[in-house]
């Protein structure tokens, strides 16, 4: 267990929970999913400071995948690993100046001739936990052989799986494996998604390796301090009646709503029906799914002018008496949308947080109100599936050329 963590001992929630050794957590269903939540901030740091220390090694692949001669760039997934690439692609786009997407591995592998400029130089950054997803290695496989032009980075938390062992020496690949802590065990990806999101992110800001730790160490501070001030009024939301949840968010936000809604997709076996959506798309058709009963969990924008919009939406939502309780993650809301029952995750540090940034407090959140709703309703945390319908690797399937 991280040594910050120990001083959660004296609050209420989570002084049951680490009062056994790890063995027990574990035993008791929860103790590694527990672990993952609570030691993200300092493997943040740790990533940090590794993708600092590779500088050299990523700006290569950088350069010979043509970002500075019209390439492009393009971040692959599945699943959450998927969300954690679109999460960064806007900032990512903005500091290197190159068109930057996010592709489902799925799509890639069924529409790959339309998904990539033809004939253009391009990077593919992969990025897995387990890296053994049977979609993953298929799509390497499929754009080596077919797209020469191409040059591939995979960003992996398992220095043994598929995609960190096959690709390790290929000429036209690298290869960089995070500290093997955000290698989960649990079902759930907690501490894999967001140092994935670190260290993609990082790749918009190689050229100033310092200034990315120090932020990180700023990130990974502000994150304990939610975790300090709001984990109680967090449990205590996640144990409130509510049907359904609703999460929006606004660019990078919105990424981390659609994996802070998978969280609690997965952690409650879908026992809570689920949305994730922007502020500006809820007004088209999904607010109609937002009811008397229905938990929003609004990811506020440290940009000012998004802010604006969002803050429009929720003032709607308002005036329109829908939603039950609300949770609001953002420096200092407008005091007559916070409501009794609401939780208001404020701290004067998000706001200096960029986009990327602030989306992983979202999900950090996200991941504390799945945790406490699964054990709720009774459920593990760490084996949220017990029928096997999820698993934490998807099972092998059949690919076709």
């Amino acid at each position: 267990m991280s040594g910050w963590a120990e001083d959660l001992a004296g609050l209420s929630e989570w002084a049951p929970l680490l009062l056994p050794d790890d063995a027990e957590r574990v035993a008791r269903g929860y103790g590694h999913t527990l672990r993952e939540i609570l030691q993200q901030p300092e493997t943040w740091v740790a990533t940090a400071r590794q993708i600092a220390g590779a500088r050299t090694r990523l700006d290569e692949a950088l350069a010979a995948g043509g970002i500075r001669d019209g390439g492009s760039l393009a971040f692959t997934g599945s699943g959450s690993s998927l969300y954690a690439g679109e999460c960064v692609a806007l900032p990512v786009q903005a500091a290197l100046g190159v068109f930057v997407q996010a592709l489902p591995a799925g799509l890639l592998l069924t529409h790959s001739g339309a998904c990539l400029p033809p004939g253009r130089p391009f990077l593919l950054v992969s990025l897995a936990r387990s890296g053994n997803s049977p979609e993953s290695a298929a799509v390497l496989d499929l754009l080596l052989e077919t797209r020469p032009e191409g040059r591939h980075l995979i960003l992996t938390c398992n220095g043994g799986g598929r995609l960190a062992t096959r690709y390790a020496n290929h000429a036209r690949g690298l290869v960089q494996v995070l500290d093997e802590r955000t290698n989960d065990k649990s079902l759930v990806m907690t501490s894999s998604y967001t140092n994935l999101v670190v260290a993609a992110g990082a790749l918009g800001r190689l050229y100033d390796p310092t200034g990315l730790e120090g932020r990180t160490e700023a990130l990974a501070s502000v994150a304990r301090e939610v975790v300090r001030r709001y984990s109680d009024a967090l449990a205590s939301c996640a144990r409130s009646h509510f049907a359904s949840a609703v999460y929006l968010g606004t660019g990078p936000a919105l990424a981390a709503a659609r994996e802070a809604a998978l969280k609690m997709l997965e952690m409650t076996e879908g026992r809570v029906g689920l949305l994730a959506e922007s502020f500006l798309g809820l007004r088209h058709g999904p607010m109609s799914a937002v009811h008397g009963d229905t938990l929003v969990v609004a990811f506020l924008s440290p940009e000012a002018q998004s802010r604006a919009y969002e803050l429009d939406v929720l003032r709607e939502l308002r005036r329109k008496g829908l939603g039950a309780a609300w949770v609001l993650v953002g420096a200092n809301p407008p005091s007559e949308l916070v409501r009794v029952g609401d939780v208001d995750v404020s701290l004067p540090g998000l706001a200096a947080l960029a986009e990327d940034e602030a989306a992983v407090v979202d999900v950090l959140v996200g991941q504390l109100l799945a945790f406490f709703r699964c054990r709720h309703l009774g459920g593990n945390p760490d084996a949220p599936s017990p029928a096997g319908v999820i698993r934490r690797v998807v099972e092998e399937f059949a690919i076709y050329k």
